[in-house]
Order: C-alpha cells, then sequence, then structure tokens
C-alpha cells in the first residue's frame, strides 16, 4: 500500500465511525413524555364537636394545721402528773387534763385571801355602823350647818369599802391561778412536740409544748393570676366571711406506695401578691383530715404531707375541645375543606399542654389538621385519612387544667 493511503486510512476509519453514529442517533425511536405525578400529602384530622367542659386549675402544697399553739402555763411550779396524751403525736379532746401543776401553795393563798377578805368586811361594817352613829349623834346636836365629812366618818367609810374590793380583787386572782395549775386541753387536736416532764419545775410564760387542732386541715396553694380566671372564687373579703363555700378541691399524695385522695373547699385567698413569684395564694381546708368522726378507717391527711390539688373551676359552654398539635402559631388552626387547607384563626380560651380549648372561630363538624407539616400555603391540596376517634380528646376535658 502505498504511503499516502496507509496516513489518510485513520482518517477515513474515524469518519466512516462518525457516519455510523450519526445514523443510529436519526433512526432512535421518540421517546415517551410523561409528566411527574404529584401526590398532595396525607393528613390526619380531628372533627370540631362543640361541648360545655369543666375547668380545673393545678397546685400543690404542704399539709399545715389550722390553728397551732403553743402550751403556756401561768403559773410556776413542780409537775405533778401528766397524761398519757401528752406526747409527740399524741391526741387529746378539748378540756381534757394535760397536766397539773403542784397546787399546794396556790390553795394556801386561796385561804389567807378569803381571810382578809374576810377581815376587810368586818372592818366595813364597822365603819358603816360607826357612820350611822355619827349621823345620829349630829342630827341629835340640831344638825344646823353641814357636817364635816371626817366628822361623819364618809372617808373611812370609803376606806373600807376600797380595801373590801381589793381584798376580793386579789382572792379572785388566787382562785384562778388555782384553777390554772390544771392545764386544759383547748381544743381537739395533737401535741407536735412537748418539753415537759413528771417532776420538772416549769416557770409561768415558758412553752412547755406545741399543739395543733385536728378539726380541720389547711393547704396553702400557689396559683399564677391568669389561672384565677378559670376559678369562681371569692376575692373580696367581705365575699369571703359570708360565704357558705368555695370551689371544690380534690387533694392527692403519694404514701406507702398507694395514691390516696381527699376533698376540701378553697375557704379563702390571702391578702397579698408574693413579691418574688407574682403567685396568688388560696387556701384549701379539708375537715376532720384524721377520719376521728368517720366509721370506716381512711388514710389521715397528716401535718406536714406534700400534695397535688386539682381545683374544680367554671363551666366553658359550647367550646370545641382540641389537641394540643391543633394550634398554630399565631392563634391559628388549619382547617380542611374538600381537601383543601385553610388558615382560620381562631379565639384560644386555654392552652394546655396536650390539649386546647376553642372559644370562638370554628363550627361543629368541621375537621382541622392535627398532622406536623412544613412548607405548608393557603389552600394547598391534601389528602384526608381516616378520622381518629377523640376519646383521649374527651377525656381530657376533665383534665384540662391538671
Amino acid at each position: 500500500m502505498k504511503p499516502a493511503v496507509r496516513r489518510l486510512l485513520p482518517l477515513l476509519i474515524l469518519l466512516a465511525a462518525a457516519a455510523g453514529a450519526y445514523l443510529v442517533f436519526m433512526s432512535r425511536p421518540e421517546p415517551e413524555i410523561r409528566r411527574p405525578e404529584v401526590v398532595p400529602p396525607l393528613v390526619r384530622v380531628v372533627p370540631v364537636i362543640k361541648q360545655d367542659v369543666e375547668l380545673s386549675v393545678a397546685s400543690q402544697g404542704t399539709v399545715e394545721p389550722r390553728v397551732e399553739s403553743e402550751l403556756v402555763p401561768e403559773v410556776s411550779g413542780r409537775v405533778l402528773r401528766m397524761s398519757p396524751a401528752l406526747v409527740g403525736g399524741g391526741f387529746f379532746a378539748a378540756g381534757e387534763v394535760l397536766f397539773e401543776v403542784d397546787p399546794f401553795d396556790y390553795r394556801r393563798a386561796v385561804v389567807e385571801e378569803r381571810a382578809r377578805v374576810a377581815q376587810e368586811r368586818l372592818r366595813l361594817a364597822r365603819e358603816e355602823a360607826e357612820a350611822e352613829v355619827a349621823r345620829r349623834e349630829w342630827a341629835d346636836l340640831g344638825g344646823g350647818d353641814e357636817a364635816n365629812p371626817l366628822t361623819m366618818r364618809e372617808p373611812q367609810l370609803a376606806d373600807a369599802r376600797a380595801a373590801v374590793e381589793a381584798a376580793e380583787a386579789i382572792l379572785q386572782r388566787a382562785e384562778r391561778d388555782l384553777e390554772r395549775t390544771t392545764i386544759r386541753a383547748p381544743f381537739d387536736g395533737r401535741v407536735r412536740r412537748k418539753q415537759v416532764d413528771v417532776g420538772q419545775y416549769i416557770t409561768r410564760g415558758a412553752p412547755v409544748a406545741t399543739i395543733y387542732s385536728v378539726d380541720a386541715a389547711e393547704v396553702r396553694l400557689p396559683l399564677p393570676d391568669r389561672e384565677i380566671a378559670y376559678l369562681d372564687l371569692r376575692l373580696d373579703p367581705r365575699d369571703q366571711a359570708t360565704a357558705d363555700g368555695g370551689p371544690i378541691v380534690t387533694l392527692r399524695a403519694q404514701f406507702a406506695g398507694q395514691l390516696h385522695e381527699w376533698r376540701g373547699r378553697i375557704v379563702r385567698t390571702e391578702g397579698e401578691i408574693d413579691p418574688r413569684t407574682r403567685m396568688v395564694h388560696v387556701v384549701a381546708r379539708v375537715d376532720d383530715p384524721y377520719g376521728r368522726k368517720r366509721s370506716h378507717r381512711s388514710m389521715p391527711l397528716a401535718v406536714g404531707m406534700f400534695v397535688h390539688a386539682e381545683i374544680a373551676g367554671r363551666t366553658a359552654r359550647n367550646v370545641a375541645l382540641l389537641p394540643r398539635a391543633a394550634l398554630r402559631a399565631g392563634d391559628r388552626v388549619w382547617v380542611v375543606n374538600d381537601e383543601r387547607i385553610h388558615f382560620r384563626p381562631v379565639e384560644v380560651l386555654r392552652a394546655e399542654r396536650d390539649v386546647v380549648l376553642i372559644a370562638g372561630g370554628l363550627e361543629n363538624g368541621e375537621l382541622v389538621c392535627i398532622s406536623p407539616m412544613e412548607a405548608v400555603t393557603d389552600g394547598m391540596r391534601v389528602r384526608v385519612g381516616e378520622v381518629p376517634v377523640t376519646d383521649d380528646v374527651a377525656r381530657g376535658a376533665g383534665e384540662s387544667g391538671r
């Protein structure tokens, strides 16, 4: 082969290959053009059911006695006897003798003061008799000018009467001191602690025991001011003084591995707002916390116990109760109508951790989306899944404030 032909052979091969490729490209079949199918997202919805919902407010606090006082003797002396109830945790009844102080010196003082009263009364009788004699003698002498008071023994008579009154007052004090040697319980109560025992010498005014009443227990419950709007509280002190009863409160506590429950009432609100927490404090009272008046035995609501409180509030009329996930930013919900999402502003009565109460903006039967979604636009098409049963939401009606 000639040299010139050998040099052109690679070029000819390349041209032939390019021509073949072009023919193959031009003879290819036309591709089928399909538009991508856009599938609307699947969302979960709940129906709007208007209903009346009883609100409640949650709080917590520590049980305290209604009345607590220091037992202080009003006389000094040695303790002769003590009641078996005067021990830490002991129960006692009103009027029960808790302990007795040696009364010997006080009985002697009563006897001495009675003798003094008798002496002063005798002196008064003598002065009255002498005054009567002085009046008669003055009358026998003619009684021309006004008699001198000293002649008529008026100052002596006044002195004798004052001495009788003073002696009687001292006798009353001695008799009261004698009565006070027997220390009685001022109310039905329990002993928190005691600092006295038999044979010990106690002094007037020194506390010997701390006692508290058991007729009722109280719990001081802090509340944010916004929560008070859900309660039917009597904030006027005059209304509290005449109120038959405030909102019902249920107290719960875990003790000895079991959950116990007690019922009481809110009896008053305190007169000021806590400057540190900005909380308003209400006081719940539970009658007969130790069950002493009940025939059946129950767990006592003991002083110092920490309890959780649920306060029954007002009834919200014709509101929609929805899961918390239904509420979007800006107090809006997504209403699904004709398989399209529509933004709807609503009036939120109360929003809790699990549920939200809608007072306005929704109608019965409307479907509200509760699915989390991103990049949602008003009017966006969606697919609606099965409407879930809203038993959990219905149960939340009674728990909206817990």
